[in-house]
């Protein structure tokens, strides 16, 4: 096994458990202290101890309208079915009513999940044999196809609100893992595709900014554009990925995880245009925005580290703003990540608390 993959994949554990907070509390704790071989057996680690969790909890309950012949009334009296059975000659009464059930979409989901690891090799039997007894409490509960899934439809209310990490997990490994063999059948790739990663990547950034550096204000903001006749129709929205400020010092961060950190034109490598128009752009306007007050505004361009041999470490002076284009290297040690972030926020407001 070498070293430095096992490094990366605990590293997208710490991503994960800023992303979602409750992965560094109670029954999580001691995931950090675990050596993964794969990305399927950190998952699996996670989602044993996270259905482990909602079991002593209780799982999630939500009433279906249910129709059927019974002997006697339940709910609703539905005429046209008791009459139709009166015509057959059938004693029984047609009512409609309401059941509290587990066999709803998130435990759905769980279980799919869940099967899916225990179909796969590389998880260690270790967090098989937790699984397999886990999901003897889903045996009420349907599989389903994952492909039918409409992620963007689940709401999380008080009463579920505890699915929300676990359910973002199953949706990380069946959106992001999941391939479709020739015959049909569901299978789990050997890792999280670049999508995913990358909004993994951007999320972890915000939330560590959040957490480990306090003297600045970290979000996602919306970047107004500096409309000279107030007519702005169709103009796209800009959402930066990070803003760090501090009073009237604002940098602007847009995280980027690609396989390839540069473009090739004709042998001659150089940063992705696009990136740079984009942040260039998002500077600009927020400079746009203090008016005639004092401001300093900076742009970086922040990419996980490749293995490419030409890794850009850049600082620009662009019409009165400073654009630097920086790596981080994920395949490192966790508090060599922590020091690179670190690092970013020290030397443009100072030490981090």
């Amino acid at each position: 096994m070498n070293q430095n993959k096992n490094i990366f994949i605990k590293n997208i554990y710490y991503m994960l458990s800023y992303a979602f907070t409750n992965l560094k509390q109670g029954d999580y704790a001691n995931i950090d202290k675990e050596d993964f071989d794969n990305i399927h057996d950190l998952f699996a680690a996670i989602l044993s101890k996270g259905i482990s969790r909602q079991l002593k909890q209780g799982l999630y309950k939500e009433y279906f309208n249910k129709k059927e012949d019974v002997a006697v009334v339940r709910g609703k009296i539905d005429i046209q079915g008791t009459i139709k059975n009166k015509l057959n000659r059938r004693k029984n009464l047609t009512c409609e009513y309401d059941e509290l059930s587990e066999n709803n979409l998130l435990n759905q989901i769980l279980k799919t999940t869940v099967m899916l690891l225990l179909r796969h090799k590389d998880v260690k039997p270790q967090y098989k044999d937790d699984m397999k007894k886990q999901i003897l409490f889903f045996s009420n509960v349907d599989n389903i196809d994952p492909n039918t899934i409409r992620w963007s439809t689940i709401r999380f209310q008080r009463n579920n609100n505890t699915y929300r990490m676990l359910i973002s997990i199953c949706q990380l490994i069946l959106e992001g893992m999941l391939l479709t063999t020739d015959s049909g059948e569901y299978k789990l790739a050997s890792f999280l595709d670049e999508q995913r990663m990358s909004r993994l990547y951007e999320k972890f950034i915000l939330e560590y900014y959040k957490k480990e550096c306090p003297q600045v204000h970290a979000t996602a903001s919306h970047i107004s554009w500096a409309i000279d006749d107030g007519v702005g129709t169709m103009l796209p929205v800009m959402k930066s990925d990070i803003m760090l400020t501090k009073e009237n010092e604002v940098l602007i961060i847009e995280a980027k995880y690609y396989s390839y950190v540069t473009q090739k034109i004709y042998n001659t490598h150089t940063i992705h245009s696009h990136n740079l128009y984009q942040i260039f752009a998002y500077v600009k306007n927020k400079t746009l925005e203090f008016g005639d007050k004092p401001q300093k505004v900076s742009g970086m361009l922040l990419y996980a580290a490749t293995v490419e041999k030409i890794q850009p470490d850049n600082v620009y002076q662009l019409s009165g703003n400073q654009i630097s284009v920086r790596t981080l290297d994920l395949n490192n040690d966790f508090s060599q990540i922590k020091k690179q972030l670190n690092f970013i926020v020290e030397e443009h407001f100072g030490k981090c608390n």
